[in-house]
């Protein structure tokens, strides 16, 4: 099954979602690498990014020639979020998403992200400066509403439709929920029925098992999953393999699992730079441990060496070393 976005194709429809601190270039490079439809940068704030401050140049580092790579802005200015998608356009940009998802009490308060569920003429103001602003297709992340009580998705869901978005994912959680309870993937489908245009499904999408649950729930045409796939990069790979029948991802064993996450580690200190790039890592270093399920010693040893040479001998002798990683 593919998804097409005007002279985009998604295929297979199981995309990873942006997540802050996390899906940098990186890891949205080693993820595509196993295979995926479409991996999403992290969030960009729009106006920071065009006035080139410092944090959003950094998280600016797209990988705008990448295939199948999606550039996620957010704001609350039309201005704005129609001159960063001008400048993304004009850098590589293959398809632009616009953020209206983000529960953070930071981005919620600037009155960004998730809180644009609370103001929907204004949320419209924004997706149709982006729209108008670029010829590539524009697709929006949401979630189910405010609260309980104000469960408007399927009405932006509508409004965005008739501005010319493309493709919608909605995550399964208001935004008071945060990551708390269940994502709800059968109050998707109301998002579903109400336009014609693609919808995906995300929240608690962890394996092939929950994948297939959540389309059935939901109706949805894909999937997007985000924490699932901490530690496990070839995860959407194995949900591609079940639901829609692509080559199956080899997952690493022994000394090929040490050597990806060596490659990993590096990727980020490249990125980064030595000092930052070794903070950053760790937490996926941590993940890459609880997937090898390694002892406490091996895993205090490699979180808390400051010498980048060190962690890779570490990383080496343990991981090479670890028992079955669990396909």
């Amino acid at each position: 099954m593919a998804l097409c976005l005007g002279s985009q194709t998604i295929h297979p429809p199981v995309l990873l979602a942006p997540l802050a601190g996390i899906t940098d270039l990186p890891y949205r490079r080693l993820v595509a690498r196993f295979g995926a439809g479409l991996v999403v940068s992290e969030m960009v704030a729009s106006q920071e990014v065009v006035q080139a401050q410092p944090e959003a140049r950094a998280r600016a580092e797209l990988g705008l020639g990448d295939q199948a790579t999606s550039v996620q802005l957010a704001g609350r200015d039309p201005y704005w979020m129609a001159e960063a998608a001008r400048l993304m356009e004009a850098n590589g940009a293959r398809i632009i998403d616009i953020n209206m998802g983000c529960p953070s009490k930071r981005v919620t308060t600037g009155l960004c992200g998730s809180a644009l569920l609370r103001d929907l003429d204004l949320a419209l103001d924004l997706i149709e400066a982006v729209v108008k602003a670029v010829s590539l297709p524009v697709t929006l992340k949401t979630r189910l509403g405010w609260d309980d009580t104000l469960l408007n998705a399927p009405d932006l869901a509508r409004r965005a439709e008739g501005a010319g978005v493309q493709m919608i994912t909605i995550h399964g959680r208001t935004r008071c929920q945060f990551y708390k309870g269940a994502a709800d993937w059968a109050a998707i489908a109301r998002v579903k029925q109400a336009v014609s245009i693609p919808v995906i499904a995300n929240g608690d999408i962890t394996d092939a098992a929950t994948a297939a649950t959540a389309l059935r729930l939901s109706g949805a045409d894909g999937v997007m999953v985000g924490r699932g796939a901490q530690g496990a990069p070839w995860r959407l790979a194995q949900i591609s393999h079940a639901l829609y029948g692509t080559p199956a991802p080899a997952v690493p064993q022994g000394a090929a699992f040490a050597d990806m996450v060596a490659e990993h580690y590096e990727a980020m200190l490249s990125f980064y730079g030595p000092a930052l790039g070794l903070r950053c890592a760790r937490k996926h270093l941590g993940w890459y441990l609880d997937t090898a399920q390694a002892g406490a010693g091996a895993r205090h040893a490699i979180l808390t060496a400051e010498d980048p040479a060190t962690v890779l001998r570490l990383i080496r002798s343990v991981l090479s070393d670890a028992g079955a990683i669990a396909a």
